[in-house]
């Protein structure tokens, strides 16, 4: 037997059901247990919202394992079906009596019934398609084909499909509703049918010689299994020419990236022949230049640690870095990653001769204030929305993230959270510092002391390693990238 857990906004309508419902903050800190019996949840909440809690209730409950409608693929078809107003179901409705004519609201579909049996048929495709609890089909009839109706037996037409959430229904739809639920819950839940053919290709590209690769191979294969549900075959790849790109519709790049390198030029190379990228070129050129950053943020007024670039190393310039900025002071090369090329000056001598060899590498070098702190936030940004929270803390014994001494590489402790828990200046700070770069897939660092936040930078190709960034989320965030890929593949029709 199932546990059938029903998540809705207000359990006051179902006070008199036997049906087991929490809302959705009693869904969130019940968390799975051990040996536990296998559960499905109903997520009756609004999931019109990207990442408002209906979402989440749904991408929770994949992440425990419990069989939920609606899955996050179907909301996500609803929403992309509802914003372009695509993928319209065929209908053809009898007659009755020679005369017919269309419902005056939409038709309410509660888990693929519908109360006018005329439309049972559609109310059936409709669910099939678009597994939800509750869905309205708007019939379209074109004005040609309602003037034909004249000896014919039925009338043909598309249905728009979009979803609703329980508490915008009326009283009576509700009690309704609940019926159904009652009896849906009798009933063994099917697995929806799967396509049997992938729709696209895929290529994955990682690089196996490198020590601190942007994704780990258990969070690899997990990226290819939620490619492989959103319709991808997946090819993990590590050698890959341009000319070759033509096979595939996707590259995911999963190397840490840099211009003059293979990764930029692959990603160019897709972006000729059509192929969907992440990460694209902007991203790449303008995350790999601390330059850029810098001056985009304090042109579009993201919260920054004050800093300048340097071009030159004299007494005179020291002396005025430590004077505006005190020391120690945090010396940063245009283009570094993974907390290389940054270095600390605890005074004048360390800062004459860290920018002096900083300076033979590089035409400018950026300075920065040092703000302590004992972890960096990290918010993963994807089209401009946030998907994932981590605290980053120091390794031991050093003030940085990652501690590199010369082969040897450690780095510090974890948390990661929901991104409805971390405070709202730090995400309206990394979505702000994101938008400067693109609408991809992003980190974004900041500092927080205080009520003040300071975003340091914004990193394409961010680190998503199996048991830390998806700490929270666990497969839903594989599947939210992936949903990216296929929603670009979609709105391009291929």
């Amino acid at each position: 037997m199932h546990n059938t857990l029903i998540v809705a906004e207000d359990t006051a309508p179902f006070r008199h059901s036997p049906l087991t419902v929490l809302t959705f903050n009693d869904y969130l800190a019940d968390f799975p247990k051990l040996n536990e019996p296998k559960t499905r949840v109903i997520n009756l909440c609004d999931t019109s919202r990207y990442l408002g809690e209906g979402y989440y209730c749904s991408l929770l409950a994949q992440a425990r394992q419990h069989s939920v409608l609606p899955a996050v693929n179907t909301i996500n078809d609803l929403r992309l079906a509802e914003a372009r107003r695509v993928d319209k179901i065929p209908f053809s409705a009898p007659l009755v009596n020679g005369d017919f004519s269309l419902p005056s609201a939409p038709l309410l579909v509660l888990f693929g019934e519908v109360k006018d049996q005329r439309f049972k048929r559609l109310a059936r495709q409709a669910f099939e398609k678009y597994p939800c609890p509750i869905l309205l089909l708007t019939l379209n009839v074109s004005p040609l084909e309602q003037a034909g109706i004249a000896g014919k037996q039925s009338l043909v037409g598309v249905a728009d499909v979009e979803a609703c959430a329980f508490a915008k229904l009326n009283e009576a739809q509700q009690h309704a509703c609940i019926a159904d639920i009652e009896a849906y819950t009798k009933k063994q839940w099917k697995a929806s049918k799967s396509s049997k053919r992938p729709r696209w290709d895929m290529a994955i590209l990682v690089n196996p010689e490198e020590p601190t690769p942007p994704s780990d191979n258990k969070a690899i294969r997990q990226f290819v299994k939620a490619a492989e549900k959103l319709g991808f075959q997946a090819n993990v790849v590590s050698g890959l020419s341009p000319e070759e790109l033509g096979q595939y519709d996707a590259l995911f790049i999963r190397e840490t990236t840099a211009i003059d390198h293979r990764t930029y030029r692959l990603a160019r190379a897709a972006e000729r022949e059509g192929v969907v990228v992440m990460d694209d070129t902007q991203s790449i050129l303008r995350c790999c230049n601390k330059v850029f950053l810098q001056d985009a943020f304090t042109y579009q007024k993201v919260p920054a640690p004050k800093a300048t670039f340097v071009s030159k190393v004299t007494d005179e310039v020291c002396e005025s870095l430590i004077e505006s900025f005190g020391l120690p002071l945090v010396l940063k090369l245009p283009e570094s990653a993974f907390s290389r090329g940054v270095y600390k000056a605890q005074n004048i001598d360390e800062l004459k001769t860290r920018l002096g060899s900083m300076l033979n590498e590089s035409a400018l070098v950026l300075v920065q204030e040092y703000i302590y702190t004992e972890f960096d936030w990290r918010i993963g940004v994807l089209n401009g929305k946030a998907i994932y929270a981590c605290q980053y803390f120091m390794a031991r014994n050093h003030w940085q993230i990652y501690h590199h001494q010369g082969e040897r590489f450690s780095s510090g402790g974890f948390t990661t959270m929901p991104t409805f828990e971390v405070p709202k200046p730090v995400i309206n700070a990394a979505l702000k510092a994101a938008k400067v770069v693109g609408n991809g897939l992003y980190g974004v660092d900041i500092k927080q002391t205080g009520n003040q936040v300071y975003v340091i930078e914004v990193n394409d190709n961010p680190s998503i390693d199996a048991g830390i960034e998806d700490k929270y989320l666990g497969s839903a965030l594989y599947e939210i990238i992936m949903q990216a890929f296929a929603d670009r593949l979609e709105l391009r029709g291929r």
